[in-house]
């Protein structure tokens, strides 16, 4: 018998239907997203899907972690394309609550990472990993997933929702998969689609810096900032290129700050975050040494 997929806009109607999959046995993985699906949304669907008796996807947008000047408005949103995705790929429920239901009248518990909030892209988007690492736990305890599925696009919201994991002693397993690039290498994005045609085209350069930066550590160049400086004198010659919020080379566990290989490093994350046009691009590589 085919049971088609479930959507569930409340949080009571939520857990009582995950407190059925688990009184049942099932094992329940689970998908944070806000929604408008690419290829990189549905990898981790598939993987879900594979891994688990049950899978969930969450469509949400989340105010809390967009700043006063950020694309809350604007941010696409496709429900009736996303839903009719999640079903061909096999998803048994999708959780689909209003920004009331998450977030009632007189909410003030906040959930701070601190130290890995405030570095890289949490220096230019102050609040933004508060408001993600609050959702994520406030999904957490509605869906109660044996695991849970992010993509290493977003590495810096990953290793922050690891720590919080971590320090709160909740018995969920983060499953992290690998970005998914366009054919030209272009890590894909919901944001990608407002770039013009010409922007587009130039934004691979982000792409390109990246792996010049894995080229140069792998054939023995162990200044970092060295590799930073070029990269960045190469965004900077890019006119479609509007700003860089940074270019970092970090330990891929910690996110401490690496300003050289040395002896004894096994994998260095290369990090940067730029401005292409009006739009904000985030990309990432862990080198292998």
């Amino acid at each position: 018998m085919v049971v088609s997929m479930k959507v569930i806009n409340n949080i009571k109607n939520c857990k009582t239907a995950m407190e059925k999959l688990e009184n049942k046995g099932f094992s329940v993985g689970f998908v944070p997203t806000m929604g408008s699906f690419h290829e990189g949304h549905l990898n981790l669907i598939r993987k879900a899907v594979e891994e688990c008796d049950r899978v969930v996807v969450s469509i949400f947008v989340n105010p809390t972690q967009f700043g006063p000047d950020e694309d809350l408005e604007k941010y696409p949103r496709n429900f009736r394309r996303d839903r009719l995705l999640a079903e061909e790929e096999g998803v048994d429920y999708v959780f689909h609550p209003d920004v009331e239901e998450m977030y009632p009248p007189g909410n003030r518990t906040w959930v701070d990472v601190s130290g890995l909030s405030s570095i890289m892209c949490g220096k230019f988007r102050p609040g933004h990993f508060r408001g993600v690492a609050t959702v994520v736990l406030k999904l957490f305890n509605i869906i109660n997933p044996e695991r849970a599925y992010f993509g290493e696009k977003d590495y810096q919201q990953m290793v922050i929702v690891k720590r919080m994991v971590k320090d709160l002693n909740l018995d969920i397993k983060i499953a992290g998969c690998p970005t998914v690039r366009e054919k030209d290498g272009l890590a894909m994005s919901s944001r990608n689609k407002y770039l013009s045609k010409r922007e587009r085209r130039e934004a691979v350069i982000l792409y390109e810096c990246i792996k010049m930066s894995e080229k140069m550590v792998l054939k023995g160049e162990k200044d970092l900032n060295k590799i930073k400086r070029k990269a960045e004198r190469r965004l900077k010659d890019s006119r479609f290129v509007k700003k860089i919020d940074y270019f970092d080379f970090r330990d891929p566990l910690t996110l401490g700050k690496k300003k050289k290989v040395r002896s004894g490093d096994k994998n260095i994350l290369a990090a940067a975050a730029v401005w292409v046009g009006s739009i904000r691009l985030i990309d990432n590589m862990v080198i292998k040494l």
